[in-house]
């Protein structure tokens, strides 16, 4: 399977530089914007698998675009960040973002994030990891756990082990289910607590102290 990507950059020469890394005999560039609004057009449009999306641009940022796209169900939604870890990158776990990435990132790591994205998995940096779970640890928690008390036992086990970042073939073999399985518990654990994606699951994880 292809996987369609759009990549959102205000930078012209970063959005050249991400599609000559990105562009193998499975991931086809199909557009580009230069801010968050031609994101959010491009991605009505072309519905594309995933959406590369720099956080940092001008008019609607990347952060009010991930919202407006994981909420319309237009695609999953690949954060760009710098080493620093912007202070927007919260923002956009809880806008539904599915994964983090350096913009310094290899080929090779950009096209399997890129991969793990659309068939639904979270893809983060290690650098990113450590400080995103450090802003999580700082921040309030929400009021997250009526949600969390209406799942099953098998579901708070699935999403102990998306707070401890485990793919869906990870939770597979960690709880003896099928792959299968593991993705429609994942699937019924983000409609109960209203989460956009498994990242934003994986810090009301964290923020409930199960993981």
């Amino acid at each position: 399977m292809t996987v369609r990507v759009l990549i959102a950059d205000d930078h012209a020469a970063i959005r050249a530089g991400l599609r000559m890394l990105l562009e193998t005999d499975d991931i086809d560039v199909v557009g580009e914007a230069a801010d968050g609004a031609s994101a959010i057009l491009n991605a009505r449009a072309l519905r594309p698998d995933v959406v590369l999306m720099d956080v940092r641009m001008p008019g609607t940022d990347g952060i009010e675009a991930t919202s407006v796209i994981v909420a319309e169900g237009l695609a999953q939604v690949l954060v760009l960040t710098t080493f620093d870890l912007d202070e927007f990158v919260f923002g956009a776990v809880r806008a539904g973002a599915a994964g983090f990435l350096l913009k310094s990132a290899t080929a090779e790591s950009l096209q399997a994030a890129v991969r793990a994205v659309a068939r639904g998995d979270g893809a983060l940096a290690p650098e990113v990891t450590r400080r995103l779970l450090a802003s999580v640890a700082a921040a309030p928690a929400p009021s997250s756990s009526v949600g969390i008390a209406e799942l099953t036992q098998r579901e708070v086990e699935v999403l102990t082990c998306l707070g401890n970042g485990m793919s869906n073939a990870a939770i597979a073999a960690e709880l003896r289910i099928s792959e299968t399985t593991a993705k429609t518990h994942v699937s019924r654990i983000l409609a109960k607590l209203g989460a956009g994606s498994r990242m934003q699951a994986a810090v009301l994880a964290r923020e409930a102290g199960l993981a």
